[in-house]
């Protein structure tokens, strides 16, 4: 899988090779002979778990934010692949916080993490930790963050993530209704943000746990 994403130059980060490499995706499907396909997969409550290109494009975007000793939130963390993909990334010293609204989704996501020989050590060490909350609040607890990644569409930015980014961080987040751009969202030294889009996407929406069960 990681080496298709290299070969079509998704990858091109040795850091985010060795991340993907190392967290292994088929203990964080429901079907782990679908795990290595370039497909999103349904993960139950109306949720999916992206694609593998788009973790990878993620991961490279957020490359230098990523680096051992940061901080990283990932908002609708759903079955703890990629927030353990980013506690690889930002090892022990580190700290990568996921926040998933269905506790359902939370509790399947933290016996994945401890069935990962990469992650299962820094979940028992503290600095992966995984959260049932709103995630467009964010999590004040740890911030600012370095790197903050949201799993699911926006109809605008919150601005609870935008406060909750350092100085120098990089949000990524995607941004629309029907349709959707994944936004790159860098804070600068004054705290003024520069915003681009990077590409088109389709994702879930980011709403409260009452309408996503609803499917709305």
């Amino acid at each position: 899988m990681v080496e298709n994403l290299q070969s079509h130059g998704v990858i091109t980060s040795d850091d985010v090779a060795k991340a993907m490499e190392a967290v292994d995706r088929g203990l964080f499907v429901p079907d782990p002979s679908y795990a290595y396909v370039d497909s999103p997969l349904s993960i139950g409550y109306n949720v999916t778990i992206s694609a593998p290109h788009m973790h990878a494009m993620c991961l490279q975007l957020l490359d230098k934010n990523l680096k051992p000793g940061m901080r990283v939130l990932d908002v609708g963390s759903g079955t703890g692949y990629l927030t353990a993909c980013f506690a690889v990334m930002v090892g022990s010293e580190g700290r990568a916080i996921g926040v998933e609204h269905i506790p359902e989704l939370v509790a399947s996501s933290v016996k994945n993490i401890e069935a990962s020989a990469a992650a299962s050590p820094l979940l028992k060490q503290g600095s992966l930790a995984i959260h049932v909350g709103d995630g467009r609040q964010g999590w004040a607890e740890f911030a600012p963050y370095d790197a903050i990644h949201v799993g699911a569409a926006a109809p605008e930015i919150p601005e609870a993530l935008i406060d909750q980014l350092k100085p120098g961080g990089r949000l990524v987040i995607p941004v629309g209704n029907l349709f959707q751009d994944l936004q790159v969202v860098d804070k600068n030294s004054d705290g003024s943000v520069s915003i681009r889009s990077e590409t088109s996407v389709r994702y879930v929406p980011l709403t409260s746990r009452e309408a996503q069960l609803r499917g709305e």
